[in-house]
């Protein structure tokens, strides 16, 4: 595709998102009305000025004139003032449906774009680049179409005027044209690097901000402080940049316009000496010459903003583009208390590697099957394939005779119950935290929130604490301890009563004490479910149902802890140094 093409798909694209926003026609025909019918009533002034200024003694001014005159300056300030109102109503209406349409897409997309995509460029498309889109339409959209209508028409009643005066000004047209679009074009490049470089230092701070107990306790202040900084002073010189294009636009204008006017007037006055033209006239056409020169400076901030535009539409076209979880299809899962087939599962990233090579095994319906091995033999991969996070490369996940992708995502996930080592939490209340997620539609009562509480051994600290379940939790649940953090994701595991429970390291990060309440609690919630549980101790390997042992994506061993510490010598080994026990049967 040559430059041109690429150009005109671009314009395309970004006139097809907006078309796709549904602005309100009507609103935005009666701003551009209003935008032109003002241009055309200052069209009319300099006209008015000529015959005033031709005829001026006091008796010739009526009050009639007067009257017009003022009902014209006030109707003009009305108009403009309902257009611009207008025009930014129909530009905040893009920006939230463009926004409304981003948030949903963000929501239903895989996790993996998320392994690919930086939060912060997201959260830039998300609030920067829509931002653009609204000032080009609210600041720029109406002054481009008055600014074509006002140098059309100033030039026509110029020629109607003297066309021989008004050939001679125009031949500084071209001149303003020639200096300002160069300028206009520089300014795009530097536009599109400050967006650019605004969407990596929002990542930076995104990033710090939300780990910054890690940046504490690693004394990384003094690093991640030239990393801001670095950002900082890019943002700053794409600034200063910037700031030099519109100092030299600003002045440039200002001199066409001086030098338009000195021209004009030393031209004019000679045709006004000579008797070819009136002292009104001559009004007339400087007042015309302001309504031709300043447009131009307009137009360049519209082509700028309009290629700013183009280019957030760019990257806002790519999230919305990018491959979605398929939400749709497939039939409701009524109950998933059926043996779990995994066979021949292979799975492999983006980056080639394979994680998982040609895995088979069987989960029982309301037993305990435990994945033991190193780190990294893939034990977090096959949880994120359960849940349907991806999907593997080769093979096949069924729950009884069905696959699992027949059924519909939220049904799938619905009969999970899945308490991660970190137990995230989200900014609010303790009681928000236990029932998150859970259908809007379904009321929960009092006594069954504090009974699943109770069950997690959650019940108590909770109480303990001033504000009992209204207690705010901090930003990621940084006010609790990872013990508490446990045993609320554990009640809200409980309270989401699911079928199958998927327990990743659930307790290793845990002291002893708290360690052995949340084992007590996990105890509560297992009864009964199809558990599959990654763990690094003991205390939930010894009594499974069963154990695979995991090692660089293949499973080298399966059976009780009993069998396994007495046949495989590399379970043995990771028993005594990971699972912390020495001769234990």
């Amino acid at each position: 595709m040559n430059p041109a093409e690429g150009t005109k798909a671009n314009w395309r694209s970004f006139f097809h998102l907006i078309k796709e926003t549904k602005p309100s026609k009507w609103k935005v025909g009666i701003a551009l009305f209003l935008s032109i019918a003002t241009t055309l009533v200052s069209l009319v002034i300099p006209l008015f000025t000529k015959d005033l200024v031709d005829s001026f003694t006091l008796s010739s001014i009526s009050p009639g004139q007067i009257v017009i005159l003022a009902i014209a300056f006030v109707a003009q300030a009305i108009a403009g003032g309902v257009s611009i109102y207008l025009l930014n109503h129909v530009g905040q209406s893009i920006v939230a449906s463009l926004r409304d349409r981003l948030w949903k897409k963000l929501l239903v997309l895989p996790v993996s774009y998320y392994d690919n995509h930086r939060t912060g460029d997201t959260i830039s498309r998300m609030t920067n680049d829509t931002g653009v889109v609204k000032s080009l339409i609210t600041e720029h959209l109406s002054n481009f179409f008055t600014g074509i209508i006002a140098i059309v028409g100033s030039i026509a009643t110029l020629l109607y005027l003297d066309w021989q005066m008004t050939l001679v000004m125009l031949i500084a047209v071209p001149f303003a044209f020639f200096i300002l679009m160069p300028l206009g074009r520089q300014m795009y490049k530097i536009s599109k690097g400050l967006q650019d470089e605004t969407a990596s230092f929002t990542t930076v701070m995104n990033q710090v901000l939300s780990e910054v107990r890690l940046v504490k306790s690693s004394n990384a202040e003094p690093h991640e402080y030239q990393s801001g900084k670095k950002g900082i002073d890019n943002l700053f010189r794409y600034g200063l940049k910037e700031g030099r294009v519109q100092a030299m636009i600003g002045p440039l204008i200002s001199f066409v316009l001086m030098v338009l006017l000195v021209v004009v007037m030393g031209y004019g006055g000679m045709r006004v000496a000579t008797g070819a033209l009136t002292a009104g006239e001559l009004v007339a056409f400087i007042l015309y010459l302001v309504q031709i020169v300043m447009p131009m400076g307009q137009f360049t901030q519209f082509f700028t903003q309009l290629q700013k535009a183009i280019g957030a539409t760019e990257r806002i076209i790519e999230t919305l583009d990018a491959k979605e979880e398929d939400h749709a299809s497939g039939r409701e899962l009524k109950s998933a208390n059926l043996p779990i087939y995994v066979e021949n599962v292979s799975f492999a990233y983006d980056s080639g590697e394979t994680i998982l090579e040609n895995v088979s095994f069987t989960i029982a319906p309301g037993k305990v099957t435990a994945i033991v091995g190193p780190s990294g033999s893939g034990k977090t991969t096959m949880f994120s394939l359960l849940e349907r996070y991806y999907q593997p490369v080769s093979g096949s996940i069924r729950l009884g005779e069905e696959q699992i992708q027949d059924f519909t995502l939220a049904s799938w996930r619905s009969k999970i119950g899945y308490v991660s080592q970190e137990s995230p939490l989200i900014a609010g209340t303790i009681w928000e935290n236990i029932c998150y997620g859970l259908d809007r539609d379904r009321e929960i009562s009092d006594d069954e929130l504090r009974q699943a509480a109770a069950m997690a051994y959650a019940d108590q600290f909770i109480e303990e604490l001033p504000d009992g379940y209204e207690t705010q939790v901090g930003e990621r649940g940084v006010k609790l301890s990872g013990g508490q953090r446990q045993r609320i994701g554990i009640a809200r595991a409980l309270l989401r009563d699911p079928q199958i429970l998927m327990l990743d390291e659930a307790t290793s990060s845990l002291d002893s004490k708290s360690e052995l309440v949340v084992q007590q609690a996990l105890t509560n919630l297992m009864k009964g479910r199809t558990t599959l549980v990654i763990a690094h101790r003991l205390s939930t390997v010894v009594d499974a149902d069963q154990i695979l042992f995991l090692e660089k994506g293949k499973i080298t061993g399966r059976g009780r802890h009993a069998e396994l510490y007495e046949t495989h010598a590399l379970y043995r080994e990771f028993a005594a140094q990971q699972l912390r026990v020495k001769e234990r049967v």
